[in-house]
């Protein structure tokens, strides 16, 4: 029975292990890379950005990894009738909670005369026998406590009257500086930068010749510097987001000991799927079919040995199609800006 109960635990631990092992294997897919073949990494996901049009649907499947946001579903609050919804104004403290130490002072002094008035009362009905016998004394000090008890009150009304007039005459706070009319572009207060993508303006463009070869050259020397594993050509043909991405692979390709090669690539085809402008940047959404002989190799098995060769072939060309988009700021150069699959 003991034994048996350890084999349980024992199953439940490995499970429990090998679930997210598993997971974590069919996710890499069969190489570590970003494009499709070896390169596939997760041959299902798509990666970077395409202005406003990141999450749409355009077809292929959907960009799951990107630094632009996803946009909000929820719907948005109930304004009134003024373009920006204005905040309730907060309920002004009263004047206890404005003066704390004349609120203390006030109450002190007032349970100083109710207790003159209880005790002092109790002290003068204790003495009355005395001032019955004639003595002159019990005028004078009544004269004398009532007289203390005008002085308490005016005492309170000189300092009540003061720190009233005195918070009457503070003026109130006037703000100048920045406003929505004035504000920098960028700004908090600028409302255009804090729009969502679905107000973007976006118009129509129109793909040339010259960008369409401009896209086939970026194919290839994309392709080549990824077989190379040079970084810095890289860095000239997609943009900061992409670089981040592909140099993430590259580096875990390196820590794995491999290196994916995709050489003597052929475009067969490319089909423009669609093509906007948005803030002084065209974007173009292009279908590439390709031929290339994409392999995996070792880096620390010598050529020739067994398990050098990881996947692919060598000698024998693989056709691939994936959906990438080109971008540009103001007539620049073409960037590759986002790859899915299709």
């Amino acid at each position: 029975m003991q034994n048996s109960s350890k084999l349980i635990a024992a199953c439940i631990i490995a499970s429990l292990i090998g679930l997210p092992t598993l997971s974590f294997a069919k996710a890499r897919g069969g190489g570590g890379g970003y494009s499709s073949g070896s390169r596939g990494g997760n041959s299902s996901m798509g990666f970077g950005s395409r202005g406003s049009r990141t999450h749409q649907e355009n077809g292929a499947k959907p960009i799951e990894q990107s630094t632009t946001s996803r946009p909000s579903t929820t719907p948005p609050p109930q304004t009134t009738n003024s373009p920006t919804a204005q905040p309730t104004p907060a309920t002004s403290p009263s004047w206890f909670q404005r003066n704390p130490l004349l609120a203390g002072i006030a109450g002190g002094l007032a349970g100083t005369w109710l207790g003159h008035m209880l005790f002092g009362a109790t002290e003068s009905n204790a003495k009355t026998t005395d001032t019955e016998s004639g003595s002159g004394s019990a005028p004078a000090s009544a004269s004398g406590n009532s007289f203390g008890l005008i002085l308490l009150l005016m005492a309170i009304g000189a300092g009540a009257f003061y720190f009233f007039r005195k918070s009457k005459q503070t003026p109130a706070p006037v703000f100048t500086g920045l406003s929505r009319s004035t504000s920098t572009r960028g700004s908090l207060l600028d409302v255009s930068a804090n729009r969502s993508t679905d107000d973007v303006d976006t118009e129509t463009y129109t793909v040339t010749s010259e960008d369409k070869a401009a896209f086939q050259q970026l194919l290839t020397e994309i392709q080549s510097a990824w077989s190379t594993q040079d970084v810095a050509a890289l860095r000239r043909c997609v943009t900061p987001e992409m670089l981040s991405y592909f140099s993430t692979a590259l580096a875990e390709d390196s820590s794995r000991g491999i290196q994916n090669h995709v050489e003597d690539v052929v475009l067969l085809k490319g089909d423009v799927r669609e093509s906007w402008a948005e803030d002084g940047t065209d974007y173009a959404t292009v279908d590439l079919r390709w031929n290339a002989r994409d392999y995996t190799v070792s880096t620390t098995i010598p050529r020739g040995e067994p398990g050098y060769l990881v996947e692919g072939s060598e000698d024998t060309a693989t056709e691939s199609i994936e959906v990438w988009t080109f971008m540009r700021v103001q007539n620049g150069q073409w960037l590759l800006s986002a790859i899915q699959q299709q």
